[in-house]
């Protein structure tokens, strides 16, 4: 009975946390209630369905139309990954919309590839233009498109199909404007107010061919003639003065004079999405081009209070998952699954032993690291049609290899090891009947319905979700996911139950004095793989201009922005792997927990193929 109240007190702590991140998160991005806050999905010129969030401010009335912001995400994301600018333009008194571009978020799916035809509208970016233009408190003569990444080709792409001058300027976030068209240089933008985010250590863009065949390193654009004619309003920069980075530049364009300037932050690309010096120089731009109705200094900025608040959701959404486990194992249903007492670490490993355990973990490692940028090609090009989301795929493959080669190894060490010094397999909560491992499933399958029914009522109440940046984005998402997300299940629970199988069953050993040790370490080593692949690839970045997959050809320039949630999710299931298993003796039902939710998650936040 003690277990059951304190499981239910924690279960009561989780749910207060997950409220006060609802509450918290959504009195930012409504600016306190000066912002009507609305979650829209229109049916677009282009004749598609298009998922975004629109912000109208008080100060936006028929009587006297706001200025307004088109904003986009970038490739793999959605539209809230743009809430650090939405939240500040709509506090400047802009009205604001964020979409999921077409195949991406709760947005239609597209055919491959047609996502830039002009049909398409710039993969619904002009389309969300055009809407915005329509509504009665919009001043339709003043409205900005911005976005990062694919993103930010989406705006520049927009402003090329734009004939009815719908859009007065444009930030390109971490991506490149066109510079020549027929080998001249070409000024895309017109009259338009225009400018570039141009991070240093950008992992994609503003590279320059050089005579030797090779590519200028990205630290180097400002010095480049691309950025050199864009900074001179699309002339040849030959011969002209040298234009600096952070420096507004006008010219009288068709009787208009017009801004050009570049941001050059020491920055990765991904980092853009979070940086308060890009947020000011955004909101900077845009005062200049739009004209704020609401004056605020740039670096007056609110939405790390959203970020905090979406961070406690997720502390509260994790601690609800681990002590709603436990608190079921009280129920009549599950009794047979509750053990006598809690799970107890193994002896300390001797000998051989040692060579097992800590030989087993640098294995894991090791293997992690191998197989993360050599099967990249091979997943690129061996995609089948089935399985229609190329991130999903790839790190996919690479969590269930990851998972076969820990099963394989403890395969090994039972029999070579394990088994003669004593490990029992029942006891331990690896060998259980059918009929317990039926019930572990329908706990399992409980506590995640449970966990994310607090996502989907946080977005309906507050149209808030839980997220800790780009490390991890758990979101309610559209039923037409459920299919995608089933089709990849089985790569994620072989991992996750290989995972906590091999955590709790064999390794959860003393250390020291404290249980915790033992969890600590395998925190670590599930850790110390990803974060040495994201160290070999930016060190070699900030030493040399240029990716170590760049230098070695193996894997792909992203590779290492998609290990930021495995850096963060793996130490994370470990944790509430072994939690659950102290008080359950079984390391399935952690295990098909979190193989559930990093599927969910994984698949809900990424492009879906058409």
């Amino acid at each position: 009975m003690k277990k059951q109240k304190n499981a239910c007190f924690w279960v009561a702590i989780a749910l207060i946390l997950c409220l006060i991140s609802s509450v918290g998160a959504s009195i930012v991005q409504t600016g306190g209630g000066a912002i009507k806050y609305h979650d829209i999905t229109m049916v677009t010129d282009s004749g598609h369905e298009l998922d975004a969030l629109l912000l109208v401010p008080k100060n936006a009335t028929r009587e006297n139309p706001a200025p307004a912001i088109v904003a986009s995400h970038g490739w793999y994301n959605n539209r809230e990954m743009q809430d650090l600018n939405y939240v500040e333009y709509a506090r400047r008194g802009y009205v604001v919309i964020s979409i999921s571009m077409y195949g991406h978020g709760d947005s239609e799916v597209i055919p491959d590839g047609t996502w830039w035809d002009a049909e398409n509208n710039a993969n619904g970016l002009y389309d969300a233009v055009k809407y915005i233009a329509r509504l009665p408190y919009v001043d339709a003569s003043r409205i900005g498109v911005t976005g990062h990444s694919n993103g930010a080709l989406a705006s520049r792409v927009a402003v090329m199909q734009d004939e009815e001058g719908l859009i007065a300027a444009a930030l390109l976030v971490s991506n490149d404007a066109v510079y020549q068209k027929d080998d001249q240089w070409v000024n895309i933008f017109g009259s338009r107010d225009a400018g570039i985010v141009a991070c240093q250590y950008d992992e994609f863009f503003h590279r320059v061919k050089q005579e030797d065949g090779t590519k200028s390193a990205p630290r180097d654009y400002i010095d480049q003639n691309t950025a050199q004619s864009f900074l001179h309003f699309g002339v040849d920069p030959t011969g002209l003065d040298k234009r600096s980075a952070d420096t507004y530049y006008t010219e009288q364009i068709d009787g208009k004079e017009s801004i050009r300037v570049i941001f050059n932050p020491a920055i990765t690309h991904p980092w853009a999405h979070f940086s308060k010096n890009v947020v000011a120089d955004s909101v900077t731009f845009f005062d200049k081009a739009l004209d704020a109705p609401i004056k605020l200094d740039a670096n007056n900025q609110t939405w790390q209070w959203k970020a905090f608040f979406n961070t406690v959701g997720i502390a509260g959404f994790f601690m609800f998952v681990i002590y709603a486990a436990i608190a079921l194992l009280d129920a009549r249903y599950f009794a047979e699954l509750k053990p006598a007492a809690d799970a107890q670490p193994l002896p300390a490993p001797k000998g051989k032993g040692k060579g097992w355990y800590w030989g087993g973990l640098a294995f894991g490692a090791i293997m992690g690291v191998i197989l993360y940028p050599t099967i990249y090609a091979w997943c690129s090009k061996n995609r089948p049609a089935f399985w229609n989301q190329e991130a999903t795929w790839y790190i996919g493959m690479w969590t269930f290899l990851c998972g076969v080669f820990t099963i394989l190894f403890m395969v090994v060490s039972y029999h070579c090891y394990n088994k003669k010094n004593g490990l029992d397999l029942a006891e331990r909560g690896v060998k259980i009947s059918g009929r317990k491992l039926w019930k572990t499933i329908v706990l399992s399958l409980i506590v995640v319905v449970a966990a994310y029914a607090l996502v989907f009522i946080s977005d309906y109440l507050f149209l808030t979700d839980f997220r800790l940046w780009c490390f991890i984005t758990i979101r309610a998402f559209a039923p037409m996911h459920f299919a995608t997300i089933a089709k990849y299940l089985v790569f994620w629970l072989v991992y996750y139950i290989a995972l906590s199988v091999a955590t709790n069953g064999f390794n959860f050993v003393q250390l020291g004095k404290s249980n915790w040790l033992s969890t600590l370490v395998q925190m670590f080593f599930v850790f110390i793989g990803p974060e040495i692949m994201i160290g070999v690839q930016y060190i070699t970045f900030f030493n040399k201009g240029f990716l170590w997959s760049e230098l070695t050809h193996l894997g792909g320039s992203i590779t290492g922005i998609w290990l930021y949630p495995i850096v963060f999710i793996l130490p994370l299931a470990v944790f509430v792997c072994s939690k659950i298993y102290k008080k359950s003796k079984n390391p399935y039902i952690g295990g098909i927990i979190m193989g559930i939710l990093a599927c969910v998650v994984s698949v809900t936040n990424t492009l879906t193929l058409g």
